[in-house]
């Protein structure tokens, strides 16, 4: 399907226009993509310094740290023109028991942080102001409980260890939204009464104000979670890092690697061991990795 693209107007009556002219195209055309981080980002001054919690969650494994993450939060005009909607998460995590904890949305082996029993998926509410932004009220976050592995992710793992991860963004499928045009013309009723519906429960109004129009998602399916430099949806931090010797850990996944290196007293088990230049070259990669 070839995608439409909204131009860019002279005027909002001729934006909206073209809105609602192409309303029904724009509904199939999102729903028709998988939503993942965009480059485009408005913070507009919000964000407040977060402490993230450490220690909660300590693994006795110092190869293996857990995390709890926020992927994304109700509320808030995003970058693609979204406002998620209370509830719009409860179906899906109800339903779907396949969801993904990724590095920036790649699909791959080696990309995968956590799933399955590693990851517990749910919703919570938070306070902007606990999430560290200087909004008001209230935002339903999908939150992503999580262990990682060291040497499942070791990339990752560095960057939680350290505090590096400060945003997140979801993989989605849209299934249910409202278009909402801010205006006075009878052209625009329904959109206009969408938008008087949903725009009092926006936190960034000024973002929504200044846009003239947004979607509101009531319904939306989670295909996975990421960790991202900069995501679409910028209030969705990292809340808790377990504490762990990460730099002790390291040392020790090298030691075990670097074990393999040294002759056994077992004659057998020494026939049996991989060649040195393979132990070298575990030990190389390993050391890339991290």
């Amino acid at each position: 399907m070839e995608t439409l693209q909204i131009p860019d107007f002279a005027t909002k009556d001729e934006l909206f226009k073209f809105l609602k002219d192409n309303k029904s195209t724009l509904e199939r055309q999102k729903k028709a993509e998988t939503k993942h981080s965009d480059s485009v980002v408005f913070v507009n001054g919000k964000r407040a310094a977060l402490e993230v919690t450490k220690g909660v969650g300590e693994s006795e494994n110092p190869n293996e740290l857990k995390v709890k993450v926020v992927i994304n939060t109700t509320n808030l005009l995003d970058s693609h023109g979204d406002v998620h909607q209370v509830g719009i998460w409860n179906k899906s995590i109800k339903d779907n028991t396949g969801i993904l904890f990724c590095q920036e949305h790649r699909m791959a082996f080696e990309k995968i942080i956590a799933d399955g029993d590693e990851l517990k998926v749910s919703v919570q509410t938070f306070s902007w102001k606990e999430l560290g932004f200087n909004l008001q009220g209230n935002t339903q976050a999908l939150v992503f409980d999580a262990l990682i592995k060291l040497d499942r992710n070791p990339v990752m793992f560095k960057q939680y260890a350290n505090g590096w991860v400060r945003e997140h963004s979801v993989g989605m499928r849209y299934v249910q939204l409202v278009m909402c045009v801010n205006s006075e013309k009878e052209y625009y009723g329904a959109e206009k009464e969408a938008w008087d519906k949903y725009y009092p429960t926006i936190a960034n109004k000024e973002d929504a104000d200044k846009k003239g129009y947004f979607w509101a998602v009531k319904e939306a399916k989670v295909i996975e979670g990421s960790a991202v430099p900069k995501g679409s949806n910028y209030a969705t931090p990292t809340l808790e890092v377990g504490k762990t010797d990460t730099i002790e850990g390291l040392k020790q996944r090298i030691k075990e690697l670097e074990k393999k290196g040294k002759p056994s007293e077992d004659t057998s088990e020494q026939n049996n061991e991989p060649s040195e230049d393979t132990r070298k070259e575990e030990i190389r990669k390993f050391y890339l990795n991290i």
